[in-house]
């Protein structure tokens, strides 16, 4: 994962958003953006708002979160992060910016760049049932977590120069497919079969790893963490 294209979020980077230097707010708040910003925009269109007017809320959510030192109620020993900024969220559009005031794009609340092309495109990939918004958050935020770790591994393994054995074998960190499979990868990377079913063992321990840590940032402490873990599998069933 390159951090300058997706960064960690971390109760860490709650805190430092606290008052202070407000340059070093600004960083932090744009990695909370960089994380949170399509779990919070789906629930808002789960929730019956437009794709304009979620966009112009998700944007202004955030600019809020300083203007109105928003970070002065986070406190990592209440909590999950994500639990925080939805409830904060939900706040947010149950106040006057939802009830009676006009967002207009570009007034001066955009903090972050939102593709609202690609916003749409991965709102359409939700189920279209009855899924409730909170639900939908969940999902979100978890397939971007995921997401985060699959780049992380990917990373890893180019700058080893092992790209070609991540994009051959990343298809194996779901549940084991079979010795057969593992011969055709085999052939493939020019390994024996049994070279290749250590590569795979490695690279199911440092995804786990990677994830383990992840999460880990985004908890009060490691105890939470095999809870938050298993939440997140099963979000995305």
């Amino acid at each position: 994962m390159g951090s300058s294209e997706f960064p960690m979020t971390r109760w860490s980077v709650v805190l430092s958003a606290r008052g202070g230097d407000v340059s070093r707010a600004k960083i932090a708040l744009s990695e909370l953006c960089e994380a949170y910003w399509m779990p919070l925009y789906s629930f808002a269109r789960r929730t019956g708002k437009s794709a304009e007017d979620a966009e112009d809320l998700t944007q202004a959510f955030f600019a809020r979160l300083i203007e109105k030192d928003l970070f002065a109620k986070a406190n990592a020993e209440r909590g999950k992060l994500r639990s925080f900024l939805l409830g904060t969220f939900k706040n947010f559009l149950s106040d006057e910016w939802d009830k009676s005031r006009a967002l207009k794009r570009g007034g001066g609340n955009e903090v972050f760049s939102i593709d609202a092309a690609r916003a749409e495109e991965r709102f359409a990939m939700e189920p279209a049932d009855e899924e409730s918004p909170d639900r939908c958050f969940e999902k979100r935020w978890a397939l971007v977590v995921l997401d985060r770790v699959m780049r992380s591994l990917r990373d890893h393994y180019t700058e080893s120069g092992k790209g070609e054995v991540f994009e051959e074998l990343s298809q194996f960190l779901a549940p084991e497919s079979g010795g057969q499979v593992y011969r055709k990868s085999a052939e493939i990377l020019g390994l024996s079969e049994n070279a290749v079913r250590v590569a795979v063992f490695r690279m199911r321990q440092r995804y786990a790893r990677e994830l383990r840590a992840q999460i880990a940032e985004t908890v009060e402490g490691e105890a939470e963490v095999a809870e938050e873990i298993d939440f997140l599998f099963r979000a995305v069933q």
